[in-house]
Protein backbone atom coordinates (compact mmCIF):
# COMPACT_ATOMS: atom_id res chain seq x y z
CA UNK A 1 0.00 0.00 0.00
CA UNK A 2 2.84 2.26 0.79
CA UNK A 3 4.40 2.26 -2.95
CA UNK A 4 0.90 3.68 -4.29
CA UNK A 5 0.66 6.40 -1.73
CA UNK A 6 0.66 9.73 -3.74
CA UNK A 7 2.59 13.14 -2.74
CA UNK A 8 0.30 16.45 -3.55
CA UNK A 9 2.37 19.88 -3.76
CA UNK A 10 0.79 21.99 -1.13
CA UNK A 11 -0.04 24.34 -4.02
CA UNK A 12 -1.73 21.66 -6.02
CA UNK A 13 -3.87 20.51 -3.67
CA UNK A 14 -4.72 23.32 -1.95
CA UNK A 15 -5.88 24.92 -5.50
CA UNK A 16 -7.22 21.79 -6.51
CA UNK A 17 -9.62 21.44 -4.02
CA UNK A 18 -10.85 25.40 -3.83
CA UNK A 19 -11.75 24.76 -7.92
CA UNK A 20 -13.79 21.43 -6.94
CA UNK A 21 -15.58 23.48 -4.10
CA UNK A 22 -16.23 26.37 -6.79
CA UNK A 23 -17.29 23.87 -9.10
CA UNK A 24 -19.87 21.91 -6.52
CA UNK A 25 -21.80 25.26 -5.88
CA UNK A 26 -22.11 26.31 -9.39
CA UNK A 27 -23.38 23.42 -10.77
CA UNK A 28 -26.72 23.13 -9.75
CA UNK A 29 -26.82 27.06 -11.31
CA UNK A 30 -25.56 25.58 -14.59
CA UNK A 31 -27.84 22.84 -14.85
CA UNK A 32 -31.10 24.41 -13.43
CA UNK A 33 -33.26 23.23 -11.00
CA UNK A 34 -32.93 19.24 -12.55
CA UNK A 35 -33.62 16.74 -9.87
CA UNK A 36 -31.87 13.86 -11.57
CA UNK A 37 -29.15 16.33 -11.57
CA UNK A 38 -29.13 17.22 -8.27
CA UNK A 39 -29.82 13.62 -6.85
CA UNK A 40 -26.43 12.40 -8.60
CA UNK A 41 -24.57 15.57 -6.82
CA UNK A 42 -26.08 14.50 -3.30
CA UNK A 43 -25.03 11.51 -3.58
CA UNK A 44 -21.72 11.99 -5.40
CA UNK A 45 -20.90 14.75 -2.43
CA UNK A 46 -21.94 11.62 -0.04
CA UNK A 47 -19.77 9.17 -1.12
CA UNK A 48 -16.85 11.80 -1.52
CA UNK A 49 -17.14 12.40 2.34
CA UNK A 50 -17.36 8.30 2.43
CA UNK A 51 -14.52 7.70 0.46
CA UNK A 52 -12.24 10.63 2.05
CA UNK A 53 -12.98 9.00 5.66
CA UNK A 54 -12.01 5.51 4.04
CA UNK A 55 -8.77 7.31 2.33
CA UNK A 56 -7.77 8.86 5.82
CA UNK A 57 -6.90 5.26 6.89
CA UNK A 58 -4.25 4.73 4.05
CA UNK A 59 -2.25 7.65 5.87
CA UNK A 60 -1.52 5.53 8.96
CA UNK A 61 -0.83 2.36 6.54
CA UNK A 62 -3.90 0.79 6.94
CA UNK A 63 -7.09 -0.59 4.70
CA UNK A 64 -10.30 -1.66 5.32
CA UNK A 65 -12.70 -4.54 3.60
CA UNK A 66 -15.32 -3.86 5.33
CA UNK A 67 -16.44 -0.27 6.10
CA UNK A 68 -19.90 -0.44 5.07
CA UNK A 69 -20.41 -1.50 8.53
CA UNK A 70 -19.54 1.83 10.00
CA UNK A 71 -21.58 3.64 7.27
CA UNK A 72 -24.99 1.59 7.80
CA UNK A 73 -24.75 1.84 11.52
CA UNK A 74 -24.07 5.52 11.27
CA UNK A 75 -27.23 5.20 8.98
CA UNK A 76 -29.63 3.14 11.15
CA UNK A 77 -28.88 4.72 14.38
CA UNK A 78 -29.46 8.11 12.95
CA UNK A 79 -32.52 6.80 11.22
CA UNK A 80 -34.10 5.24 14.33
CA UNK A 81 -33.12 8.20 16.43
CA UNK A 82 -34.75 10.54 14.23
CA UNK A 83 -37.45 8.57 14.22
CA UNK A 84 -38.43 8.15 17.88
CA UNK A 85 -37.66 11.64 18.67
CA UNK A 86 -38.18 13.96 15.92
CA UNK A 87 -35.07 15.60 16.06
CA UNK A 88 -33.67 16.62 13.07
CA UNK A 89 -31.72 14.69 10.61
CA UNK A 90 -28.62 17.07 10.95
CA UNK A 91 -28.99 16.62 14.75
CA UNK A 92 -29.04 12.74 14.62
CA UNK A 93 -26.28 11.83 12.39
CA UNK A 94 -23.59 13.06 15.03
CA UNK A 95 -24.92 10.23 16.92
CA UNK A 96 -24.99 7.89 13.86
CA UNK A 97 -20.98 8.99 13.88
CA UNK A 98 -20.87 8.41 17.35
CA UNK A 99 -22.15 4.71 17.45
CA UNK A 100 -19.92 4.14 14.38
CA UNK A 101 -16.58 5.36 16.18
CA UNK A 102 -17.58 3.73 19.35
CA UNK A 103 -17.53 0.13 17.62
CA UNK A 104 -14.72 1.37 15.65
CA UNK A 105 -12.97 1.91 18.67
CA UNK A 106 -13.58 -1.65 19.72
CA UNK A 107 -12.46 -3.37 16.54
CA UNK A 108 -9.30 -1.03 16.38
CA UNK A 109 -8.59 -1.41 20.40
CA UNK A 110 -8.42 -5.71 19.51
CA UNK A 111 -7.33 -5.27 16.17
CA UNK A 112 -5.56 -2.18 15.04
CA UNK A 113 -1.85 -3.78 15.84
CA UNK A 114 -2.68 -6.11 12.55
CA UNK A 115 -0.83 -5.47 9.36
CA UNK A 116 -2.13 -3.46 6.82
CA UNK A 117 -4.61 -6.04 4.98
CA UNK A 118 -5.12 -8.87 8.08
CA UNK A 119 -7.16 -5.70 9.55
CA UNK A 120 -8.52 -5.54 5.86
CA UNK A 121 -10.26 -8.61 6.30
CA UNK A 122 -11.14 -8.37 9.55
CA UNK A 123 -13.23 -5.55 8.85
CA UNK A 124 -14.66 -7.46 6.14
CA UNK A 125 -16.07 -10.27 8.46
CA UNK A 126 -16.99 -7.89 10.47
CA UNK A 127 -19.36 -6.02 8.00
CA UNK A 128 -21.23 -9.52 7.00
CA UNK A 129 -21.82 -10.47 10.77
CA UNK A 130 -23.01 -7.17 11.00
CA UNK A 131 -25.53 -7.19 8.14
CA UNK A 132 -26.53 -10.52 9.41
CA UNK A 133 -27.39 -9.50 12.85
CA UNK A 134 -29.52 -6.44 11.25
CA UNK A 135 -31.98 -9.10 9.58
CA UNK A 136 -32.22 -11.98 12.54
CA UNK A 137 -31.23 -10.80 16.36
CA UNK A 138 -32.16 -7.24 15.68
CA UNK A 139 -34.97 -7.78 13.49
CA UNK A 140 -38.08 -5.88 15.33
CA UNK A 141 -36.27 -2.73 15.29
CA UNK A 142 -34.41 -2.96 11.52
CA UNK A 143 -37.08 -3.95 9.99
CA UNK A 144 -35.27 -7.23 8.78
CA UNK A 145 -34.79 -7.29 4.85
CA UNK A 146 -37.97 -4.85 4.45
CA UNK A 147 -35.66 -1.96 6.35
CA UNK A 148 -37.36 1.04 8.41
CA UNK A 149 -38.25 4.39 6.59
CA UNK A 150 -35.90 7.46 7.68
CA UNK A 151 -36.89 11.19 8.08
CA UNK A 152 -35.82 13.15 4.98
CA UNK A 153 -33.13 15.73 5.51
CA UNK A 154 -35.08 18.71 4.39
CA UNK A 155 -39.33 18.38 4.11
CA UNK A 156 -40.14 18.87 0.45
CA UNK A 157 -42.49 21.21 1.71
CA UNK A 158 -39.49 23.49 1.76
CA UNK A 159 -39.31 25.39 -1.51
CA UNK A 160 -36.38 23.87 -3.50
CA UNK A 161 -35.72 21.05 -0.83
CA UNK A 162 -33.30 19.46 -2.79
CA UNK A 163 -31.52 22.37 -3.49
CA UNK A 164 -31.17 22.98 -0.09
CA UNK A 165 -30.28 19.85 0.88
CA UNK A 166 -27.38 19.61 -1.44
CA UNK A 167 -26.00 23.22 -0.06
CA UNK A 168 -26.19 21.92 3.13
CA UNK A 169 -24.05 17.90 2.54
CA UNK A 170 -21.79 20.29 -0.01
CA UNK A 171 -20.94 22.67 3.40
CA UNK A 172 -20.69 19.24 5.74
CA UNK A 173 -18.07 17.69 2.86
CA UNK A 174 -16.19 20.70 2.67
CA UNK A 175 -15.86 21.41 6.86
CA UNK A 176 -15.02 17.39 7.10
CA UNK A 177 -12.05 17.42 4.39
CA UNK A 178 -11.19 20.97 6.20
CA UNK A 179 -10.65 18.62 9.50
CA UNK A 180 -8.76 16.40 7.28
CA UNK A 181 -6.38 18.83 6.05
CA UNK A 182 -6.05 20.30 9.98
CA UNK A 183 -4.91 16.77 11.18
CA UNK A 184 -2.63 16.38 8.36
CA UNK A 185 -0.97 19.72 8.53
CA UNK A 186 -0.36 18.85 13.04
CA UNK A 187 1.66 16.79 14.26
CA UNK A 188 -0.40 14.37 14.76
CA UNK A 189 -0.14 14.04 10.58
CA UNK A 190 3.61 14.56 10.64
CA UNK A 191 3.64 10.83 12.91
CA UNK A 192 1.10 9.69 10.81
CA UNK A 193 3.64 9.89 7.39
CA UNK A 194 6.29 8.52 10.13
CA UNK A 195 4.44 5.34 10.54
CA UNK A 196 3.22 5.21 7.14
CA UNK A 197 6.76 5.37 5.87
CA UNK A 198 8.91 3.55 8.22
CA UNK A 199 6.84 1.85 11.88
CA UNK A 200 10.45 1.12 13.26
CA UNK A 201 12.06 4.30 13.14
CA UNK A 202 9.11 6.05 13.94
CA UNK A 203 8.64 4.22 17.56
CA UNK A 204 12.25 4.80 17.80
CA UNK A 205 11.67 8.61 17.60
CA UNK A 206 8.99 8.56 20.58
CA UNK A 207 5.42 7.76 18.38
CA UNK A 208 3.43 5.23 19.31
CA UNK A 209 2.11 3.65 15.79
CA UNK A 210 -1.31 1.91 17.69
CA UNK A 211 -2.25 5.02 19.30
CA UNK A 212 -2.13 6.96 16.02
CA UNK A 213 -3.40 4.36 14.18
CA UNK A 214 -6.72 3.68 16.45
CA UNK A 215 -7.28 7.55 16.39
CA UNK A 216 -7.26 7.29 12.91
CA UNK A 217 -9.19 4.26 12.68
CA UNK A 218 -11.89 5.70 15.15
CA UNK A 219 -12.07 9.04 12.88
CA UNK A 220 -12.41 7.01 10.09
CA UNK A 221 -15.39 5.17 11.31
CA UNK A 222 -17.01 8.12 12.84
CA UNK A 223 -17.11 10.10 9.02
CA UNK A 224 -17.85 7.32 7.23
CA UNK A 225 -20.79 6.64 9.69
CA UNK A 226 -22.36 10.49 8.80
CA UNK A 227 -21.82 9.60 5.14
CA UNK A 228 -24.01 6.57 6.01
CA UNK A 229 -26.46 8.75 8.17
CA UNK A 230 -26.26 12.05 5.19
CA UNK A 231 -27.21 8.88 2.46
CA UNK A 232 -30.03 7.06 4.55
CA UNK A 233 -31.66 10.57 4.89
CA UNK A 234 -31.58 11.62 1.52
CA UNK A 235 -32.86 8.38 0.53
CA UNK A 236 -35.93 8.10 3.69
CA UNK A 237 -35.75 4.65 4.09
CA UNK A 238 -32.34 2.43 4.80
CA UNK A 239 -32.28 -1.47 4.59
CA UNK A 240 -29.54 -4.03 5.82
CA UNK A 241 -28.40 -3.71 1.91
CA UNK A 242 -26.80 -0.85 3.19
CA UNK A 243 -23.88 -3.41 4.44
CA UNK A 244 -23.27 -4.93 1.05
CA UNK A 245 -19.60 -6.22 -0.08
CA UNK A 246 -20.09 -3.34 -2.63
CA UNK A 247 -20.67 -0.49 -0.81
CA UNK A 248 -17.32 -1.45 1.45
CA UNK A 249 -15.63 -1.61 -1.91
CA UNK A 250 -16.86 1.72 -3.15
CA UNK A 251 -14.72 4.02 -1.07
CA UNK A 252 -11.20 2.19 -2.19
CA UNK A 253 -12.26 2.16 -5.53
CA UNK A 254 -12.72 5.72 -5.53
CA UNK A 255 -9.76 6.41 -3.25
CA UNK A 256 -7.40 4.11 -5.67
CA UNK A 257 -8.60 5.73 -9.09
CA UNK A 258 -8.28 9.48 -7.51
CA UNK A 259 -4.87 8.53 -5.53
CA UNK A 260 -4.40 7.44 -2.06
CA UNK A 261 -2.94 8.92 0.71
CA UNK A 262 -4.00 12.11 -0.67
CA UNK A 263 -7.10 14.53 0.12
CA UNK A 264 -7.70 15.32 -4.27
CA UNK A 265 -7.62 11.60 -4.41
CA UNK A 266 -10.98 10.46 -3.10
CA UNK A 267 -12.86 13.35 -4.46
CA UNK A 268 -11.44 13.16 -8.06
CA UNK A 269 -11.89 9.41 -7.80
CA UNK A 270 -15.68 9.66 -6.88
CA UNK A 271 -16.51 12.27 -9.21
CA UNK A 272 -14.53 10.20 -12.28
CA UNK A 273 -16.52 6.55 -11.40
CA UNK A 274 -19.74 8.00 -10.70
CA UNK A 275 -19.94 10.02 -13.56
CA UNK A 276 -18.86 7.11 -16.01
CA UNK A 277 -20.69 4.59 -13.76
CA UNK A 278 -23.86 7.18 -14.58
CA UNK A 279 -23.35 8.16 -18.15
CA UNK A 280 -22.87 4.33 -19.28
CA UNK A 281 -26.22 3.24 -17.29
CA UNK A 282 -27.90 6.33 -19.44
CA UNK A 283 -26.68 4.56 -22.51
CA UNK A 284 -28.18 1.43 -21.65
CA UNK A 285 -25.02 -0.33 -20.59
CA UNK A 286 -25.74 -1.43 -17.82
CA UNK A 287 -23.60 -5.12 -17.02
CA UNK A 288 -21.01 -4.03 -19.25
CA UNK A 289 -19.86 -1.56 -17.26
CA UNK A 290 -18.55 -3.69 -14.50
CA UNK A 291 -16.16 -4.96 -16.99
CA UNK A 292 -15.36 -0.84 -18.04
CA UNK A 293 -14.87 0.48 -14.43
CA UNK A 294 -12.91 -2.95 -13.79
CA UNK A 295 -10.49 -2.20 -16.86
CA UNK A 296 -10.09 1.26 -16.09
CA UNK A 297 -9.37 0.80 -12.27
CA UNK A 298 -6.66 -1.89 -13.90
CA UNK A 299 -5.16 0.46 -16.04
CA UNK A 300 -4.65 3.72 -13.42
CA UNK A 301 -3.05 0.71 -11.48
CA UNK A 302 -0.44 0.29 -13.77
CA UNK A 303 0.13 3.68 -15.65
CA UNK A 304 -1.12 5.50 -13.25
CA UNK A 305 0.01 4.19 -9.73
CA UNK A 306 -0.62 7.24 -7.64
CA UNK A 307 -3.93 8.17 -9.12
CA UNK A 308 -5.74 9.97 -11.34
CA UNK A 309 -4.53 13.12 -9.60
CA UNK A 310 -0.87 12.50 -10.93
CA UNK A 311 -2.00 12.34 -14.22
CA UNK A 312 -1.11 16.47 -14.81
CA UNK A 313 2.21 15.77 -13.46
CA UNK A 314 2.98 12.83 -15.70
CA UNK A 315 1.70 15.21 -19.24
CA UNK A 316 3.55 17.69 -18.03
CA UNK A 317 6.73 16.02 -17.54
CA UNK A 318 6.15 13.95 -20.89
CA UNK A 319 5.91 17.67 -22.88
CA UNK A 320 9.07 18.83 -20.74
CA UNK A 321 10.62 15.74 -21.84
CA UNK A 322 10.07 16.02 -26.04
CA UNK A 323 10.75 20.01 -25.60
CA UNK A 324 14.51 18.89 -24.49
CA UNK A 325 15.14 16.18 -26.98
CA UNK A 326 13.70 18.43 -29.32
Amino acid sequence: MNKTLGIESKKTRLYGIIFLLIMAIILPLIFGLNLYILTLLILMVIFIIYASSWNFLTYTGQGSLGHAAFFGLGGYISAMVASASGISPYLTMLVGGGAAALVGLFIGVICVRLKEWFLAMVTFGFAIIIQTLMVSQFATVTGGWDGIAAPRLISSTVPNYLLVEYYSIVLIAALIILFFWLILRSRVGLAFAAIRENEMEARAAGIDPVRYRLFAFVVSAYFSGIAGALEIHHMGYITPEIFSVDISFWPIIYSISGGLGTLAGPIVGTIVITVLWDGLQSLGITYARFIIIGLLLVLIIIFLPKGLISLPDRVRKYFEGRQKTS
